[in-house]
């Protein structure tokens, strides 16, 4: 029974205790920052998507590797990576000998490139 009224008041102390002198403090502006990164997000659709032929070196008549990050940002800023991953035109697909990439993976990489091309 002590303890009933032990848990009672404790209870009733921590209850009474708790003010707050406006709404905002308990709420809080959260702002959640995902930023699509390479190392996060874009490394792994390059490597089960395009390092079968974008090796070092490439192989299967690829212009140029895709292993590392500067590779990536290189075939984006000056290769047109994303327009050859985006094309619809059958002689173009990426990978090579379509299927074309998800559109979410598309959608993805062009995220990255809009964000910055965070690394990490």
């Amino acid at each position: 029974m002590k303890f009933k009224y032990l848990l009672y008041f404790a209870s009733l102390f921590c209850f009474t205790n708790c003010s707050y002198n406006s709404e905002d403090d308990l709420t809080e502006d959260v702002i959640i920052e995902e930023f699509v990164t390479y190392e996060d997000n874009i490394k792994s659709i390059i490597d089960t998507n395009c390092i079968s032929c974008h090796n070092s070196p490439p192989i299967n008549g690829a212009p140029n590797s895709l292993v590392t990050y500067n590779d990536v940002v290189d075939a984006i800023e000056n290769r047109d990576l994303i327009g050859r991953i985006s094309t619809t035109d059958a002689g173009f697909v990426m990978p090579f000998g379509g299927p074309r990439l998800p559109q979410n993976l598309i959608d993805l990489v062009v995220q990255w490139e809009q964000e910055g091309l965070l690394e990490n």
